[in-house]
């Protein structure tokens, strides 16, 4: 029986179609495909071009369901399956009414039957659970593209060459030869007994107390603490090249930096101690109260971010390599120099980091960060060392402490 579409009320598409006008009406929704207008937007390559709907005749936009269909009739065969709605169905026609992209609004019953006779898939169609779980399938299968991408772009950046290995190994056996206690420094340290450091007595003009029994006890391991750095800094070939009033410049301003360094790498966060010099492991209060105030907080702060880095002993020299080497000290005379060393450990570093391959994004410039971090502990010390020195006796202070930490910039 043919249609005809005055008399056709029967079963329209709620979805597809708006409300009426008052005068009765049907007003199309913005978007919809009409004879004016047509579905616009990305096509598939793989479709010819104005390739038509086999529902409807409209503009295919890809295969849905299984066959080539327009947005429109891919929508109302998802609605439908997913609803149940297709019992509700029915047709004033004896379901004999043309579908094409004008009447395929007028008859649900004989649109989904077309859908179904051209091979539209049922099964095809997800119910509320299997969509959440194909879009978190799709969410882990971009996460392990993106973790495959990264382990590629690791692999593709470069790693040390034969000279830089030739550095790394120098710099690696000068730390370990003068890295008190080695690896075993957990098991040789001594916790500085509770009653130390918790009573401050001398007050410091920037509000801060020093505890005098803490700091004796800490002065009687900064000697050999400044000592082993001085010898690490002289097993590098590229320091023990420059004049020796470079050597002094370039080893008064980093000290500190580097000791704060090796302490932070001992931050154990069981006992949430630091173990100074490699044997005497210290609370944050001992250490504020013993002398160093604001900047144990600083140093505590770098051991627990540091923890997560997982550094090895290759990366703490190297770390120490560049704080060595750093131009901005006053008063140096071979600058050049200095700077070229300086950018061969950053150099050698950071393929070492490459060839470690670490699993922290952004591992590297997380790294240098920490240089600034170690830079600031030095700076605060300079400054906190003129308070100590005016507020605490004299023959506290070992003469090699005082010489390396006199006259520094603040």
């Amino acid at each position: 029986m043919e249609q005809k579409p005055s008399k056709v009320e029967c079963g329209s598409d709620p979805e597809e179609n708006s409300a009426r006008s008052p005068d009765g009406k049907r007003k199309r929704k913005n978007g919809q495909c009409s004879l004016k207008t047509s579905m616009s937007g990305y096509i598939p390559s793989y479709l010819d071009k104005d390739e038509q709907c086999v529902v409807c005749g409209d503009k295919a936009t890809g295969y849905h369901y299984r066959c080539i269909t327009c947005e429109g009739c891919k929508g109302f065969f998802r609605r439908t399956i997913q609803k149940n709605l297709h019992p509700t169905y029915s047709c004033k026609y004896d379901s004999c009414c043309v579908i094409d992209k004008i009447t395929r609004n007028q008859c649900q019953l004989c649109r989904f039957k077309k859908c179904i006779a051209v091979g539209m898939a049922m099964d095809l169609v997800l119910d509320d659970s299997k969509r959440v779980a194909k879009r978190k399938l799709i969410e882990q299968n971009r996460e392990r593209r993106r973790k495959e991408e990264m382990i590629r772009s690791l692999q593709q950046r470069p790693e040390p060459t034969p000279e830089e290995w030739d550095l790394i190994h120098v710099a690696t056996e000068a730390h370990r030869s003068t890295n008190a206690q080695g690896s075993h420094w957990k098991q040789r340290r001594k916790f500085l007994p509770d009653d130390i450091g918790q009573s401050p007595i001398v007050s410091m003009p920037d509000g801060d107390k020093v505890d005098l029994e803490a700091f004796s006890e800490f002065t009687k391991i900064i000697t050999p603490a400044i000592t082993r750095v001085v010898d690490f800094a002289k097993k590098l070939p590229m320091f023990s090249e420059l004049p020796c009033e470079d050597q002094i410049i370039l080893l008064k301003g980093c000290c500190m930096e580097i000791m704060s360094l090796r302490a932070a790498v001992r931050y154990d966060p069981e006992s949430d101690t630091l173990t100074l010099s490699g044997e005497m492991a210290v609370k944050r209060e001992q250490l504020k109260n013993g002398g160093l105030g604001v900047v144990s907080d600083a140093i505590f702060e770098l051991g627990k971010s540091l923890s997560a880095f997982n550094l090895d002993d290759t990366e703490v020299a190297l770390l120490q390599a560049v704080l060595l080497m750093s131009t901005d000290r006053s008063g140096l005379l071979c600058v050049d120099k200095i700077e070229k060393s300086q950018e061969a450990y950053l150099l050698a570093f950071e393929h070492y980091v490459n060839h470690r391959k670490h699993n922290i994004p952004h591992f590297w410039p997380k790294l240098l960060m920490k240089v600034t971090d170690l830079r600031m502990i030095g700076a605060c010390h300079a400054s906190r060392f003129l308070h100590m020195k005016v507020e605490c006796p004299t023959e506290l202070f070992p003469p090699l402490f005082l010489e390396v930490f006199e006259d520094q910039e603040v």
